[in-house]
């Protein structure tokens, strides 16, 4: 393994490219990760769950996404971009990724305790509609399938791409589930309401 941390990067991360200023890309997301499960230990008290069973609805996708995103995947397969952006291009789409990245840590924070990773019903739970809950029903759907979108187009490989479409998928049916469980768990009046004033996923979306 490579003594320098520059170089086990550029090992790590060449199915994307070994140039900066496409490592700033994985830079980007190793942060967010790392800063999302650290943050994952804040939480409150679940008190219902969607069944596993239903869940893979929405988590094959996303793992499977995931699987073709990560620069391993195109390491492995010898894949090299379709197209070339140029430094100026992929500094705008890093800028897409960090504008995607930083609405989900707005939303998470706005959310606090009721955040989950799993569709679940937590102690206390009411409809947020304020913050970044007021522009989408998901925000943090919303950032994270711009940036992987985002990410995707820069690194330009047919596997990163995939991968980003996948996980966006998974993320939508995943918002589809939650809604229905959450109009079951917090009354149809109430989020009913929320969706037919809140667009669900893309921001200013007229509302029928």
């Amino acid at each position: 393994m490579p003594n320098d941390p520059a170089q086990f990067l550029s090992s790590a991360f060449s199915g994307w490219t070994t140039t900066w200023p496409t490592q700033l890309l994985a830079l980007i997301w190793l942060a967010w990760l790392a800063s999302w499960v650290a943050a994952s230990f804040w939480s409150g008290q679940t008190k219902k769950h969607v069944m596993t069973l239903e869940s893979g609805r929405y988590r094959i996708p996303i793992l499977v996404g995931a699987i073709l995103f990560t620069p391993v995947t195109g390491r492995l397969l010898g894949e090299q971009p379709v197209w070339q952006f140029g430094n100026l291009g992929v500094y705008i789409l890093a800028a897409v990724t960090i504008a995607g990245i930083s609405f989900t840590w707005w939303a998470r924070i706005h959310l606090g305790r009721f955040w989950s990773n799993a569709i679940t019903h937590k102690e206390g739970h009411r409809v947020i509609d304020t913050g970044p809950y007021g522009m989408v029903r998901h925000p943090i759907y919303t950032g994270l399938i711009t940036g992987m979108l985002a990410t995707g187009v820069a690194v330009g490989t047919v596997t990163a791409m995939l991968g980003a479409v996948l996980i966006s998928v998974g993320m939508w049916q995943k918002a589809r589930m939650e809604e229905g469980f959450l109009t079951t768990e917090l009354g149809a009046d109430a989020y009913g309401s929320y969706c037919r004033r809140v667009p669900m996923i893309i921001p200013f979306l007229p509302q029928r």
